[in-house]
């Protein structure tokens, strides 16, 4: 979980976006470093594919507050969409402290949003996690396309236990920061819990 460093006094959390190729994982963390503070962020890593999609993770550094001395950094990372990817997600999830799950709302992406969901808590267990007991957050992306499954009816296929859940337009920001503090919100109530 959070590593904790005490020459520089800090916490380190690892936020992890997951979900189906191309719902939004990489636009969230785009349009957050882009409307963060340059002082509060590090450098962006990005690696992708000719397709421009995500192939192993953004990286971004991003202090939020403070714990009993100790600045709060949390890392925010991607996990490729694609399922043949399977490798990089299991090592992106190691160390979780906080998971988002990004839906992409266009009705003929639900069955892509429940088979990610199903990896992710498989993926999870195999390290030893269960996500029902990890802080995570839940977003329904695209809000703005035609052609968009019901908020309630996501919720009843991705969202049984009612996680906090945003909706989101991701390219506008709508959403975005609601679905981060959030996340980071449950993160932090958990590391209190333990301190």
């Amino acid at each position: 979980m959070a590593f904790i460093n005490y020459s520089s006094r800090e916490i380190n959390c690892k936020i992890v976006y997951y979900g189906p190729g191309l719902c939004g994982k990489t636009t969230n963390l785009q349009y957050i470093y882009n409307k963060t503070m340059p002082d509060a962020k590090g450098k962006m890593i990005s690696l992708a594919t000719e397709t421009d999609r995500t192939l192993f993770f953004d990286f971004l550094p991003l202090a939020l507050g403070e714990i009993r001395g100790f600045k709060t950094r949390f890392h925010l990372y991607t996990v490729p969409g694609q399922v043949f990817y399977d490798a990089s997600r299991k090592l992106i999830l190691k160390g979780v402290d906080g998971v988002v799950f990004v839906a992409d709302s266009q009705i003929e992406r639900m069955e892509a949003n429940m088979e990610s969901m199903e990896n992710l808590r498989y993926n999870l267990q195999e390290q030893g996690y269960d996500l029902d007991k990890l802080p995570h957050v839940i977003q329904y992306n695209k809000r703005d396309l035609p052609n968009i499954a019901d908020v309630a009816e996501m919720r009843a296929l991705l969202n049984p236990n009612g996680v906090p859940d945003f909706e989101a337009v991701c390219p506008t920001g709508q959403g975005v920061f609601d679905t981060l503090k959030a996340v980071a919100k449950l993160v932090l109530n958990e590391l209190k819990k333990g301190s």
